[in-house]
């Protein structure tokens, strides 16, 4: 039997013009599936070969086509998926255990307060299959792999970084080895058959109590390795060539003027790769084929949400970087983001600003939970059941919505020449380098009036500013054209965001800038 399930404005501060309503089974609250990416853009075509993710879960829900990561690299924002908390109120500021990445302060602090701890009582069972944290079990990390994080009732996590052979996971605190071998050891596959069989297990066992999957792929992450069945299937395919590509950018932060252009052999790699990160996403799309088709054999889909997004984006090229993330521009900050289930509308696209720190509370409110005050992000059921059935979701620009977030990153390396001082870096080893001088604060900003990123740059107090309007590959800083008064708001409202904390990170900014 189904009936019609309401759910009341559970997320902070809604004010919702109707009722919200979803179909799920009367005896259980929604099954929910999140499947997370590691370094999948969306602004360079990241999403383009993947076919059957497009079919299953972006034309039977909703794509945010403004989602964004608030820091663009991996710990921190995946920590901050598990927290709904911006970088400076879970303290993991880096890839390191220096830097609070499964770090014994974040183990005894942050990790006791993710959505998984939030789905409180026996009725989820709750599996995480993959890459956690990059620091997670490694040989200096507290507990090691034996330890198992708060709120897990099966555990399957990968220790260290993303790898897709010769690697270890923890399974339930025991560590098994893995080789080289594709049947029995292909990192991503493994992934879609434990979530498979957590699925299946979960129903056979608790037939009645619903189940949180998250399935985190290491895809496409270096060392982008597919499939051998993927392995040529996009041979010759360039990086998009975008207005920003191999761009020296001489009027940007420290780093980014040390840059040297690509040479014909880096252009040749950078190509490479992206010719492998697509042909690595492949199995991603089986694993989200697999998880769908298993739903629906268990006769669960229609009482399932599913969630789609990567950790932060990428650039292969782009100001003459031939690949990595962690700079405060539209490909690194930008990320793929759907949501398919129950009482959500079909094939919508919204065009509200939608954050990694949005997903935390929304896995709590999906669960029929009021999500904890403390979280930074705001559920995006708000404006999820508040689409309309038409495809740019026109009822739901009628929900009062943030126009303006936070970006910040912390660069992790301690060269010992003064930073810089450093010469510089060769295009493949740039982040060799990548410390205070790429620390940096931003305010981002998309309204009815401004879409905008003003940056300053911690060390030396650097500025960035960039009109998206005229603007949208970040050509040209004009920092040193902006009004005074137009900066000095700039910065007040950037002050203030930098010290939110719960509600005032979620309140919208009153601003009419000029």
């Amino acid at each position: 039997m189904f009936f019609w399930r309401c759910l009341f404005a559970v997320a902070f501060g809604a004010v919702l013009p109707q009722l919200q309503c979803a179909t799920v089974r009367a005896d259980r609250p929604p099954n929910i599936v999140f499947i997370l990416t590691d370094d999948q853009d969306v602004t360079l075509g990241g999403l383009e070969p993947m076919v059957k993710l497009k079919r299953l879960v972006q034309e039977q829900g909703v794509f945010f086509d403004n989602a964004f990561v608030h820091t663009p690299i991996c710990c921190p924002s995946r920590s901050s998926y598990l927290t709904g908390k911006y970088i400076h109120n879970h303290g993991a500021v880096n890839n390191s255990l220096d830097g609070d990445c499964a770090s014994l302060n974040w183990q005894q602090h942050s990790e006791k307060y993710t959505y998984a701890t939030q789905l409180q009582g026996p009725r989820y069972t709750k599996g995480y299959f993959g890459k956690y944290l990059n620091s997670y079990g490694v040989k200096q990390a507290p507990g090691g792999p034996q330890h198992i994080p708060a709120g897990w009732d099966k555990w399957f996590g990968l220790v260290g970084n993303s790898r897709y052979y010769n690697y270890s996971v923890s399974i339930d605190g025991v560590v098994e080895e893995h080789g080289d071998v594709y049947s029995k050891d292909y990192f991503t596959d493994l992934i879609k058959n434990e979530s498979v069989r957590f699925i299946r297990q979960a129903r056979g066992d608790n037939p009645i109590h619903p189940f949180l999957l998250v399935a985190a792929t290491p895809a496409p992450h270096a060392p982008f390795t597919p499939a051998p069945q993927y392995s040529q299937v996009y041979d010759g395919r360039q990086a998009p060539r975008t207005p920003n590509w191999n761009h020296h950018g001489d009027d940007k932060h420290w780093l980014m003027r040390e840059q040297a252009q690509m040479s014909a052999r880096g252009i040749n790699a950078s190509d490479a790769i992206f010719e492998h990160r697509w042909e690595s996403l492949m199995s991603v799309d089986d694993l989200v084929e697999a998880i769908i088709e298993t739903l629906e054999a268990e006769h669960i889909l229609e009482d399932t949400y599913i969630i789609f997004s990567s950790d932060h984006g990428f650039q292969l090229g782009q100001f003459c970087i031939g690949y990595d993330k962690r700079e405060p521009y539209e490909h690194d900050i930008r990320i793929p983001m759907m949501i398919r289930g129950p009482g959500i509308p079909k094939n919508v696209t919204l065009h509200q600003i939608a954050l990694n720190i949005d997903i935390a509370p929304t896995i709590v409110a999906l669960s029929g939970q009021s999500p904890p005050s403390y979280m930074d992000g705001r559920s995006l059921t708000d404006l999820l059941f508040n689409s309309s059935s038409s495809q740019h979701g026109t009822a739901a620009a009628n929900v009062p919505w943030r126009d303006d977030f936070l970006i910040d990153y912390h660069g992790e390396g301690h060269p010992p020449c003064g930073l810089v001082n450093c010469p510089g870096p060769p295009a493949d080893k740039f982040h060799a380098i990548d410390s205070s001088n790429n620390t940096y604060t931003c305010l981002r900003t998309m309204s009815t009036t401004e879409d905008s990123i003003y940056c300053e740059f911690t060390m030396t107090g650097f500025q960035e500013y960039y009109d998206l309007k005229t603007d949208p590959w970040q050509l040209t800083n004009t920092a040193k054209t902006v009004s005074a008064a137009m900066l000095k708001q700039l910065q007040a409202r950037l002050r203030e965001l930098r010290a939110c904390s719960g509600d005032s990170c979620r309140t919208a900014a009153a601003h009419n800038r000029h």
